[in-house]
């Protein structure tokens, strides 16, 4: 086993979690204003109940996104900080991706769709297959949520499943209630990634931006409306 170190801050959740000796220890706080103030008292509480340096670490794993414009960046900064300071790599996970791991990990389900609310009225979304291996069926992509389109069937879960009820009634999907991205799911896959030799410099990471605008000027909103 592999000593993986994992910080995700892509929602409104705020979490670090420490994957040691077979062992997952994680933290989370809620309020995504505090999510820079919160991180690293976070790790320092898991390295200290683990009993040990961040040196030890094999890899640091961050929650790339896509999600929270701020979230994503401030938990590719601070895992590569530790990395840099540790010259340890790092490993990025597809929020999206460590969502359908806790679907799967509540649920059961092996064909799971992820719906994370991007916000003006439109959702981070993907759909992943569970088969010996988590298989990408459609990739991260942004768009309305009334569009959104499962191939065969699944079971969906994200917070965009509650934000927009109304679009998403008819689609007929099986939910999986109260999965919201968590580094505990981001250490899990990243584990996997690095026993693969999927990790990179830290100089290397980066976050996922699926969306360049992050917010709508006025006449864009009357327009939108309109439509």
């Amino acid at each position: 086993m592999r000593t993986i170190l994992a910080i995700e801050t892509s929602s409104d959740l705020a979490s670090a979690a420490l994957l040691h000796n077979g062992r997952l220890l994680a933290r989370d706080s809620a309020g995504v204003q505090t999510h820079s103030q919160s991180v690293l008292p976070m790790v320092q509480q898991l390295l200290a109940e683990a009993g040990m340096p961040l040196s030890r670490c094999d890899a640091i794993a961050f929650g790339a996104g896509p999600g929270s414009f701020t979230g994503v960046r401030t938990a590719c900064g601070v895992a590569q900080g530790l990395a840099f300071g540790a010259d340890l790599p790092v490993v990025p996970v597809v929020t999206l991706q460590a969502m359908a791991q806790a679907c799967r990990e509540r649920c059961g389900a092996d064909d799971v769709m992820v719906m994370l609310d991007a916000r003006m009225e439109e959702v981070y979304w993907a759909q992943y297959r569970f088969d010996n291996g988590w298989q990408t069926v459609t990739a991260p992509a942004l768009a309305s949520a009334s569009i959104v389109a499962a191939s065969g069937t699944v079971t969906a879960c994200g917070n965009g499943l509650l934000a927009y009820a109304s679009a998403l009634a008819d689609k007929g999907f099986t939910v999986c209630e109260g999965i919201v991205p968590h580094a505990a799911q981001v250490a899990t896959l990243a584990h996997g990634e690095l026993l693969a030799g999927c990790s990179i410099h830290a100089r290397d990471a980066r976050p996922i931006y699926l969306r360049n605008k992050v917010a709508l000027t006025t006449a864009e909103r009357l327009a939108k409306a309109a439509a």
